[in-house]
């Protein structure tokens, strides 16, 4: 069963320990444990209700089914796991699901290659995988990137970082031919380069309402990067992190008919930002104009789109330049704290907003204080008010009772089969449902 934050939470960033509780800046928001039993989470990804969870090092996926970790995983595959290498990222399309792993003939062996394969879940197992991109890996071993992201046509892209390369794809003058290194591409169906000029990323997604891709970027000791990513984007690495004068941009050697553009948003000290995410729920409504973004350092931040949703806006007057400077305040960026080395958001199913910290070992959930907890079998007893922020088909009855309000807002619907369950209202207590929601 998943249990409401309450213990102290103990991780490692860089060289000091930290003490920390996660949490929200918003006290309308409440965040849950998931789990703190999993092994160097990277990425997860939903497929209906289930998580599929990977773990780095070991290369195992593992299974959370009906808010408990199961036991033995659906996949393992061997990785070799030095530095950055690992089981890296997860993508899912209805039950094909995708893995990115640096793969090796066994754990924590030599690297064979950086792989994207494509496999089946038949709802126990990983199965009949399909060998879809062969990726570099060396030098190494770090900046190998690893996420994978799904456009709104279903369309699966990869990103990968430098791998230490100086190619012309890291903007150096080279007769080599490009490799896919420090790129974003088309995985299935496969395509052109979409970006070159990547140092690494460990964050990659689409807008839900434009379909513009954005993405995070890793600089070295300054200068942590937003982008939002156009066809043939050229990211600048190695010559330009964070924003660029015009000689700068005039010293691109160029390639192709890759354009250079700065980025949406910047950090002078880094911070290591991770994954990348737009709300698009209900329970969340409040802040369908916002991005969120993760980093290693503890934080979970909120960036406000402006109306055109490809730039961001701001009322501190010392974010006006698109960078938080040294000294800057970054308070009206800040959305949660105490999350270790954030490696994936991914919004639930549920309507809620999860969250993976690998130094945690933990996977959380972020949830509106006065949501629905729907059960997994039985009855569906409500004694305090709540509300369903998300489409389900409850398992038994609905019990509303002890002077509590069901409310089943707009766009949601509430499935009970009625000819063997009711919905029961407790005189005093009562049912909400607004406009637009439904009840069948």
């Amino acid at each position: 069963m998943m249990k409401v934050v309450l213990v102290l939470i103990i991780f490692v960033i860089s060289t000091p320990i930290v003490f920390a509780i996660p949490v929200v800046q918003d006290p309308a928001l409440v965040i849950e444990e998931v789990t703190t039993e999993l092994s160097s989470p990277t990425s997860i990804s939903f497929v209906g209700s289930d998580i599929l969870v990977l773990q780095k090092n070991d290369g195992k996926v593992r299974l959370i089914r009906d808010g408990t970790l199961q036991i033995n995983p659906v996949l393992d595959v061997p990785v070799s796991k030095n530095s950055e290498r690992g089981l890296l990222g997860i993508e899912s399309v209805g039950n094909d699901v995708y893995l990115f792993f640096t793969e090796s003939l066994m754990d924590g062996g030599s690297p064979l290659g950086n792989r994207i394969y494509k496999y089946s879940w038949d709802g126990t197992n990983l199965i009949n995988p399909v060998l879809i991109k062969d990726l570099p890996d060396t030098p190494g071993p770090n900046h190998n990137g690893g996420v994978l992201t799904k456009d709104l046509d279903n369309n699966i892209f990869a990103i990968i970082g430098d791998l230490n390369r100086n190619g012309v794809l890291q903007n150096f003058v080279s007769v080599d031919p490009p490799d896919n290194t420090s790129v974003i591409l088309p995985i299935d169906p496969s395509g052109p380069i979409l970006a070159m000029g990547i140092r690494n990323s460990f964050g990659l997604t689409i807008d839900p309402i434009t379909g513009n891709m954005w993405d995070t970027e890793n600089g070295p000791s300054t200068f942590d990067e937003i982008n939002l990513i156009s066809t043939n984007f050229n990211s600048g690495w190695e010559s330009i992190m964070g924003p660029a004068t015009q000689e700068e941009i005039d010293s691109l050697p160029g390639f192709e008919n890759f354009v250079y553009s700065d980025p949406e948003f910047s950090w002078e000290d880094t911070v290591a930002p991770t994954s990348i995410l737009f709300i698009d729920a209900i329970s969340f409504a409040n802040y369908s104009d916002s991005v969120f973004v993760g980093d290693c350092k503890n934080t979970l931040y909120k960036f406000i789109l402006s109306e055109s949703r490809d730039s961001f806006v701001f009322s501190d007057p010392d974010l006006s330049d698109l960078v938080l400077n040294i000294g800057d305040d970054s308070e009206e960026i800040v959305f949660g704290n105490g999350f270790g080395c954030i490696t994936d958001l991914e919004m639930g199913p549920d309507g809620f907003l999860y969250v993976s910290s690998v130094t945690n070992d933990a996977i959380y959930r972020i949830m509106p204080a006065d949501s629905c907890i729907v059960p997994t079998s039985g009855d569906m007893t409500i004694t305090v008010s709540c509300t369903l922020y998300s489409s389900i088909i409850v398992p038994g009855s609905v019990l509303v009772q002890n002077n509590s309000v069901f409310t089943v807002p707009s766009g949601v619907t509430l499935d009970i089969d009625f000819s063997q369950n009711n919905l029961s209202v407790e005189s005093g207590s009562g049912t909400l449902i607004k406009i637009g929601g439904k009840v069948s």
